[in-house]
């Protein structure tokens, strides 16, 4: 019991001194997860918004796809990109790995396809709403779809802010690409394994902490965005 009250003393003292090396990693999560995010939405957001939309030859198909690499493994996606950038690999001459960029590249192919699944969804849904409307005005396709992002927007920002959550927690295939290296490449999730294979607990448990607290925050927002978008649409 006492050695599990130090820790916490220690972690929480950390956090509450501004610790450099805490808020180098912090910042560096944040970073590469927001970029990944930013990429992934302006990928996912059309891609969801013509596949719930339109309907054309083998959509089922893709909708099947979108939905399988949702659970796409972090490791094997890790593993490729890591071949894709390694000095053997198409992108070598690059040299990206170990970057915060690989670990954007990574964070970017895990978070697309559940960014374009729910928007998928969210704006197929709204379809079926505006659908007869839209006809009747003869909006194009592309008019029709960005009338419906605009629509969904309260919607699409719980989306983007799932695929937050889902990129700041990611370790195996950060880990891979980034290497985990001090300064450079050390992220959140990979500084929490390491602290804790070490014995550092106060470093890896504050960080613990963080994370949490980031992931609650996020969640508060999905549901504060959520009761506004529902109050929005029944306006």
């Amino acid at each position: 019991m006492d050695d599990s009250s130090s820790v916490f003393r220690l972690a929480v003292g950390l956090i509450l001194s501004g610790d450099a090396d805490l808020a180098e990693v912090v910042g560096l999560s944040l970073r590469v997860s927001l970029t990944a995010v930013a990429i992934s939405c302006a990928l996912g957001f059309p891609l969801g918004a013509a596949v719930g939309s339109l309907r054309f030859r083998g959509r089922g198909a893709v909708v099947v796809a979108l939905n399988a690499l949702m659970g796409l493994p972090p490791v094997v996606v890790g593993l490729a990109v890591y071949l894709l950038l390694s000095n053997a690999g198409p992108l070598g001459p690059l040299r990206l790995l170990y970057t915060p960029t690989a670990m954007i590249i990574a964070q970017t192919i895990l978070v697309t396809p559940i960014v374009a699944a729910l928007t998928r969804q969210v704006l197929e849904d709204l379809h079926s709403e505006y659908d007869e409307s839209l006809r009747s005005l003869g909006v194009g396709r592309v008019a029709t779809a960005a009338t419906l992002i605009w629509e969904g927007r309260y919607r699409l920002l719980t989306v983007a802010l799932a695929g937050f959550g889902r990129a700041i927690a990611e370790v195996g295939a950060v880990i891979i690409v980034g290497g985990n290296i001090n300064h450079v490449t050390r992220v959140m999730t990979t500084a929490i394994a390491l602290e804790t294979s070490k014995g550092d607990l106060g470093l890896a448990f504050a960080l613990g902490i963080l994370l949490v607290g980031l992931a609650t925050a996020v969640n508060l927002c999905v549901m504060a965005l959520r009761r506004v978008g529902d109050q929005a649409a029944h306006a």
